[in-house]
């Protein structure tokens, strides 16, 4: 009968606008006006007579220059780190073999960076090696089973600082590691134990809001004391960015056999990266008959 579907086309439109004003009702609206405009693209902001790789600390040079308040053990690391590289090896470093840099390593920022932010969670998507960091902001505590990974777990907290209604600083902690990580080329190492925290303050410059700063406060059983840097970067664009990948795999001659550094020539073959270095173990491979 004609009445029966004018009744159910009557409770279908009630069903309707009831469940969309509980989704209104329940919905926490996503306010752009009262977080930092952090769009775009941003950039590593170099410091005049800095020499080497972006190094930890940006103010100083790369390796012992950079003066890490290493343990005397970490500290003999790094030397035979720089020891090694300096004969033609890796030492610590993993990057050669395009590994991810990991946290807090990819704050160096190697390329370019894009911030994503949303109402529970900020994005720090980088260009080189498509890395990603997810910063959790929706009042979560930290899980019983806190899941390893070389980025971490990230949880953050909005803060405004001066009051006026608008959010200035994002305070962010990362816990739950898993290695090996280094701070740079050089390597500086990080403790075994990965139980690594790691705290900072991101926040723009009052005078240039296309300056960004990342105030970063490293606690490891590897130093002797936490160890605070800041990273400036720049705003490069704002309107339709062009992003390039930076990878690494495709054209790298870096081989990692064991704890060994080697190098693929331009024939394809394996070859030595240090001198008077021996080949690596080819016990499984057939040995050629005399």
């Amino acid at each position: 009968m004609p009445y029966r579907h004018s009744i159910g086309a009557v409770m279908a439109a009630a069903f309707a606008t009831f469940a969309l004003s509980t989704m209104i009702t329940n919905a926490r609206v996503f306010d752009e006006s009262h977080y930092p405009d952090w769009t775009g693209q941003w950039m590593r902001v170099p410091v005049a007579g800095i020499r080497g790789n972006p190094s930890w600390d940006p103010n100083k040079s790369d390796g012992l220059a950079q003066e890490a308040p290493l343990t005397p053990e970490y500290q003999a690391k790094l030397e035979a780190s720089l020891a090694d590289q300096a004969a033609g090896g890796a030492g610590l470093d993993r990057d050669l073999i395009c590994m991810t840099a990991g946290m807090p390593r990819m704050m160096n920022l190697y390329s370019t960076m894009e911030i994503i932010v949303t109402i529970d969670q900020t994005y720090i998507l980088m260009s080189t090696f498509n890395d990603t960091r997810r910063i959790f902001t929706d009042g979560r505590d930290w899980p019983a089973d806190l899941p390893l990974s070389y980025a971490g777990y990230s949880i953050g907290k909005w803060i405004d600082v001066d009051g006026d209604g608008r959010y200035d600083m994002l305070e962010v902690e990362t816990r739950g590691f898993r290695g090996m990580r280094t701070l740079d080329s050089t390597s500086i190492p990080l403790h075994d134990d990965n139980q690594t925290v790691i705290k900072e303050r991101i926040y723009s410059d009052k005078a240039n809001r296309n300056i960004m700063h990342d105030e970063i406060t490293i606690i490891d059983s590897a130093f002797t004391q936490p160890w605070t840097v800041t990273k400036d970067f720049r705003r490069v664009a704002q309107a339709r960015p062009v992003w390039r990948e930076s990878e690494c795999i495709e054209s790298n001659s870096h081989v990692l056999i064991g704890n060994e550094h080697y190098m693929i020539s331009a024939d394809g073959l394996l070859m030595p990266a240090k001198k008077d270095q021996a080949p690596p173990d080819l016990r499984y491979f057939n040995k050629p008959e005399k």
